[in-house]
């Protein structure tokens, strides 16, 4: 598979995961968590834009490094969550284990509260590459990803957070098919 399909269905599969996310309550899905496969899956292949971005300068290395340890938090953060999901309607084994994890910073920091938010970080970072060239794209990313954040841990609303992931993805699309739309804008301008 082709780098840059890698990337689309990354992002495909991570807007998913966030369509599910903004229905609310996920202890509903009875059978398998989609949620968090379409969001382990998805961190997993945005790792391609690492690889399909130019390696010319050092902000594209502090991107890939932190792309790459958002995914990594974003693996643990769905085992979590996977877990999490097992106890079904216990509610009392859930908050145990909810409580435990907020009681070990080693865990909670790393993989729940910071280290996710590093996917986002890196990927803006790798736009910031393409602010002269393509700003409104890069800006959409900018904006997007710490959106995702606020509307999920400030303003607890999922069709916000949902909204704020489709621009965030949506503005990676349009840097990462940047030159073919210079093609067609070239295109339709002559």
């Amino acid at each position: 598979m082709k780098t840059r399909n890698r990337c689309v269905l990354g992002l495909l599969c991570f807007v998913t995961s966030y369509v599910f996310f903004s229905q609310g309550s996920l202890s509903a899905q009875k059978y398998i968590d989609l949620a968090h496969w379409f969001n382990l899956i998805g961190a997993v292949f945005l790792c391609s834009f690492n690889e399909v971005f130019p390696k010319k300068n050092k902000l594209h290395a502090v991107a890939a490094v932190l792309t790459g340890i958002g995914v990594v938090a974003h693996i643990a953060l769905c085992t979590i969550d996977f877990v999490m999901w097992s106890f079904g309607d216990d509610v009392i084994g859930r908050n145990a284990l909810r409580e435990q994890i907020s009681n070990t910073p080693l865990i909670l920091y790393p993989f729940v509260i910071i280290g996710p938010s590093m996917l986002f970080i890196g990927l803006a970072a790798h736009a910031l590459n393409f602010i002269k060239t393509n700003p409104i794209s890069a800006l959409m990313v900018l904006l997007g990803g710490p959106f995702v954040g606020l509307s999920y841990f400030i303003w607890n609303n999922g069709y916000l957070m949902l909204a704020s992931c489709v621009v965030f993805a949506t503005g990676l699309a349009l840097v990462l098919y940047r030159n073919e739309i210079q093609i067609i804008r070239n295109g339709k301008l002559e």
